[in-house]
Parts: structure tokens; C-alpha cells; sequence
């Protein structure tokens, strides 16, 4: 039996995380449109080209990588993922061309929520929300109290 479209939309979105955390592109045609709009604390994209590109920035930033999803909620063509995932920072992690926060070696945890608009089974649009604080603190980039 082949999954409905409710379970393919919840395996992409936990898929789209995933690829999110490690930068890699190659599935992106498999996830997203072309014309996908997509927004978190430290990204801005209007494309499927401008997201490649952004994650192949990021690319090898993190090693070590366990994620958890809590379960997906898919309702009215929309997606809803509360996660957490932690990372070693073992590689650059470049925010924009003048910033890059060289690898500390440090382990991190972040916690955030996804929302994710669907056309057919892809993401057209995702908002995914963030601390950047605690990534910043997690990194020991902020000044202790």
C-alpha cells in the first residue's frame, strides 16, 4: 500500500530537518519546490538555489548529530515539528560572508519548532524558530554572568 499524503509530507518534513542539521543538499529536489520561501533565525531564502547554497555553507559545521523529533502534526496542508537536536561543532559554521564562527569543539543542544506549508508533498514555505542565544551560549561565544 502506498503512503497517503499525509505521511508523505510528515516523512519529508523529518526528512528536510535532518538535511537542515547536516547541510546536505542532494535531497532538496525530493523535498522542496523550486520556488520555496523559507525563514529561521539565521537564514533567509526564496529558492530551492538559495537554500542549496546556504546549506552547503554549513556543510560539516556539525559532527556527531542526534536528533529528535517529536511527532509530526499535519493539518490543513500544513506541517508542525516541535525538535531538538545535538551536535559537535567540529567545523566552520559560516552565518553570512563576514561572519563564520570557527569550530570550538564544543557540544551543543537546540530546541525549536518548524512550520512548513506543502505543495502536493514538498515544502513550499518553512519558518523555523530558534534561541540563538542558547546556540551562541552552547558554543561558549557569550560572555558567562
Amino acid at each position: 500500500m502506498s503512503p497517503t499524503l499525509t505521511e508523505q509530507r510528515s516523512a519529508n518534513l523529518r526528512r528536510a530537518l535532518e538535511v537542515s542539521i547536516v547541510g546536505d543538499a542532494t535531497l532538496l529536489p525530493t523535498l522542496y519546490t523550486d520556488d520555496v520561501h523559507g525563514w529561521s533565525p539565521a537564514l533567509l531564502v526564496s529558492s530551492r538555489a538559495e537554500l542549496a547554497d546556504e546549506l552547503q555553507t554549513r556543510a560539516g559545521a556539525f559532527t556527531d548529530v542526534v536528533m529528535s523529533i517529536a511527532p509530526v502534526d499535519i493539518t490543513d496542508g500544513k506541517g508542525y515539528a516541535e525538535w531538538a537536536f545535538a551536535a559537535t561543532h567540529t567545523g566552520p559554521f559560516v552565518i553570512d560572508d563576514d561572519d563564520v564562527i570557527h569550530p570550538t569543539g564544543r557540544r551543543v543542544t537546540l530546541r525549536g519548532m518548524t512550520v512548513a506549508e506543502f505543495d502536493g508533498a514538498r515544502i513550499k514555505a518553512f519558518r523555523q524558530y530558534w534561541d540563538e542565544i542558547a546556540l551562541l551560549e552552547g558554543l561558549g561565544l557569550l560572555p558567562e554572568d
